[in-house]
């Protein structure tokens, strides 16, 4: 895959690169348990000229993730619409001070710029954190595992303030 941009071809160019290529992005949710599969990403962006020997690179990264309720473990299938932008400049003499540093630029030192590890970071960036099958899940059991949202259990799941659980038994009748 080549999402490489060229600082003089893009300054003399006559309209904006187009790219549009797929990424396979599966390597970056490797240890995450609530993603059980993801799509491969598809890369819509465009780069145009800025200011001086500076690119913008805007447009979309899209795609899919089988992910977990973070609930009830039920599979939720999880559209990826992630929104990128970012202005890349060239340094031809030695990095700027801290001082003269845009926070919104990214300085590049060679004439090229590979964007793969910057698309790579904005969908990792993007990625939720959890997700849920409905809004009103009501998730499983803690006690037996049963998942709530299918049908209710017998077990006595009464939340009890640890702050009084020992007169809990205060009111039941005792025999002697």
């Amino acid at each position: 895959m080549m999402l490489k941009i060229h600082f003089r071809k893009i300054a003399n160019a006559d309209g904006p690169l187009h790219f549009h290529e797929t990424l396979d992005v599966s390597e970056f949710v490797k240890g995450r348990k609530d993603i059980v599969a993801v799509a491969p990403l598809s890369v819509d962006l465009n780069a145009l000229p800025a200011d001086t020997d500076q690119v913008n690179v805007v447009g979309k990264l899209t795609g899919s993730a089988d992910m977990l309720c973070s609930r009830c473990l039920t599979e939720v299938k999880t559209k990826l619409d992630i929104p990128f932008a970012e202005t890349y400049q060239w340094l031809k003499q030695p990095a700027p001070s801290e001082e003269d540093e845009d926070e919104d630029i990214i300085y590049i030192e060679d004439e090229t710029v590979e964007l793969t590890p910057f698309v790579e970071e904005h969908f990792v960036l993007h990625l939720p954190d959890s997700v849920l099958c409905k809004a009103d899940c009501l998730g499983l059991c803690h006690t037996c595992g049963q998942n709530l949202n299918e049908g209710t259990c017998s077990c006595d799941n009464t939340v009890i303030d640890p702050r009084f659980a020992a007169l809990k038994g205060l009111f039941t009748k005792q025999d002697d």
